[in-house]
């Protein structure tokens, strides 16, 4: 996923405002146990548990927004074992980025350092120890992470 690292924290904030709030952005990887998803809801507990496991949003470095040249023009993908699992335009996310700082800070009063992933592309699928997962998003560091 593109991960945007918020740099000035705001409340009810435009999306023409959006972008000076916006520090960088990075790669990252936003995983979901199955197991313990599926766990909680036969016992009627809290699904948001198989989300926030250790490990669960590994990101590779934030890169200053002044280095990164027309994100929204940017590629994302994800290659799993050198077999390619994601691929997709940021432009075909249903909200652009500015749209999702605005969503979220109409909710929320957003921090400095606060790390807002943006979503995934089709392709969701399971993952297993082992696994070498390569995320990328054009004009930025990649992320590889070995599933332990």
């Amino acid at each position: 996923e593109l991960v945007v690292a918020i740099g000035e924290g705001g409340c009810d904030i435009s999306p023409a405002e959006a972008p000076r709030h916006v520090f960088g952005y990075a790669v990252g990887l936003d995983m979901t146990r199955r197991d313990l998803q599926a766990q909680m809801k036969k016992r009627s507990g809290p699904w948001c548990i198989g989300k926030g496991f250790e490990h669960a949003a590994p990101i590779g470095p934030i890169t200053a927004r002044a280095q990164v040249t027309q994100i929204g023009a940017a590629v994302i993908a994800l290659n799993v074992n050198g077999v390619e699992r994601q691929r997709s335009a940021i432009a075909q996310m249903i909200w652009s980025v500015p749209e999702i700082i605005a969503h979220l800070s109409a909710a929320w009063t957003l921090a400095p350092g606060d790390l807002v992933f943006t979503g995934t592309p089709a392709g969701v699928a399971a993952v297993e120890r082992g696994d070498l997962m390569e995320a990328s998003v054009t004009g930025l560091e990649p992320l590889r992470v070995r599933v332990v």
